[in-house]
């Protein structure tokens, strides 16, 4: 890649690949919407959505040091080849089997981890390949951009669902997604993405895989700041993970379907209009500032949105708290994108990914049984506490749940403080220098 005009034509080919996988999310967002709906109303278990969820999530432990060293050593634009290949062939197994009559709910376990294990490359490689492509300064607006392709999603995609579940059933949906799988390989393979050089730092490590695999993860634990931050989002994708898993049930213990389409789409607007703010301003000055922020005041929204039994209420509060999300997302992706060399992206964000969500199984696993066995009978029961909590939030089908966000927000906003108290996050910025991203050192 020349210096002249290398990173012109790099944002062009940024787009390009930024299209494509636009239209896979939005594809991807279209099934995970009809499979929930499907598992929730056959099982009628929120155990048993939590259970897929779950499924999804595990690839993302076990694999993240594997498809770091991968990402590194191989081009990062066959790794996102190869993984949106796969991801449209287990969407493609999932048709089959459903216009087959054979689909059963394990069925639907193996699809998404299947999903999740290709996109534990594809996401690093993704990630990765912008610091080659875009100059520093527009980090964080094309980390807005990536996260605008999620809210477009979040938008489109339930609203969609909804509709084309009705007109061509699932099956048809499952098919529109394998479609939009094989758009964001064609987009793919349009392009070219520069390959960066090997670091010394890493030369010598080399020819052994697991050390390779190790080394992210020691250049995380060796960089405070870093770590700390992961701690945090730890921490938050934790607590997402009990969102994740009950928000569908927790709409459906009091309204219907398209209403839950409605609100997921209005908290679509909200990242829609946080991934737009982002794009332009590209958060604060002190990326941290702005990171630490917006995970604040989403805890705030995600505990006053289950406060009563409103869609009006639910849509609100979705509405803010995904407002947040991409401001927090790509103040993050801003600083890690700054401060990791180019040639060790893929461990370092493969690392990164996976200590941020060690703790998101957890959470699938214990947040249905928490809402069906614990906190949805105390909140239909008669005891003085339930009782005076009744009196704010109410009380029968859904309150448990409701309960559960309330205490999940309170506790996201709480651990943001304590978080800007610590100086190695707070001054992460200050405290590890910019790396260079001499666009002369990529090699086509």
């Amino acid at each position: 890649m020349t210096k002249q005009g290398g990173k012109k034509s790099g944002l062009s080919t940024f787009f390009i690949i930024w299209g494509g996988q636009v239209v896979s999310i939005i594809g991807t967002g279209l099934t995970g919407f009809a499979l929930s709906v499907y598992v929730y109303q056959i099982t009628g278990s929120a155990t048993q959505l939590g259970l897929v969820l779950l499924a999804n999530s595990l690839p993302s432990l076990l694999f993240a040091p594997v498809a770091g060293v991968v990402v590194d050593r191989w081009d990062r634009r066959k790794v996102m080849l190869l993984s949106d290949a796969g991801a449209g062939l287990a969407t493609l197994a999932i048709w089959l089997l459903l216009t087959s009559g054979n689909l059963e709910v394990w069925h639907i376990y193996l699809s998404s981890a299947a999903g999740s294990f290709f996109s534990v490359f594809q996401g690093p490689a993704y990630m990765a390949s912008v610091t080659l492509l875009v100059p520093k300064e527009h980090y964080g607006r094309t980390s807005g951009l990536i996260q605008l392709g999620e809210a477009i999603s979040q938008i489109l995609a339930p609203i969609l669902a909804g509709f084309l579940i009705l007109t061509i059933k699932i099956e048809g949906v499952i098919l529109i997604d394998f479609a939009t799988f094989l758009f964001a390989v064609m987009t793919l393979l349009l392009v070219r993405i520069p390959r960066p050089p090997v670091l010394e730092e890493v030369a010598s490590s080399q020819g052994s895989f697991l050390r390779e695999a190790l080394y992210g993860l020691r250049y995380v634990f060796d960089r405070p700041g870093l770590f700390g931050m992961l701690i945090l989002f730890a921490f938050v994708n934790f607590s997402l993970g009990f969102f994740s898993a009950l928000f569908a049930p927790l709409i459906l213990s009091f309204t219907t379907v398209e209403v839950l389409g409605t609100i997921a789409s209005v908290g679509g607007l909200g990242l829609l209009a946080g991934s737009l703010l982002m794009s332009v301003w590209g958060g604060a000055e002190r990326k941290i500032n702005s990171l630490l922020g917006a995970i604040f005041f989403a805890g705030i929204a995600l505990a006053i949105g289950p406060i009563r039994p409103s869609p009006w209420l639910m849509a609100a509060g979705g509405f803010g708290f995904l407002f947040f999300v991409p401001i927090a997302n790509a103040s993050s992706n801003a600083i890690w994108q700054t401060k990791v060399k180019p040639g060790v992206q893929g461990r370092v964000f493969a690392a990164r990914r996976m200590l941020a969500s060690f703790a998101t199984p957890l959470a699938y696993l214990t947040a249905g049984p928490l809402a069906d066995n614990i906190f949805e009978p105390f909140m239909g029961s008669n005891s003085g506490i339930a009782a005076q909590l009744g009196a704010v939030i109410g009380q029968g089908p859904g309150r448990g749940m409701a309960l559960l966000f309330i205490i999940m927000g309170i506790l996201i906003s709480i651990a943001t403080l304590i978080a800007f108290l610590h100086p190695r996050i707070r001054r992460v910025e200050i405290e590890l220098p910019d790396v260079l991203t001499d666009e002369s050192e990529a090699q086509i």
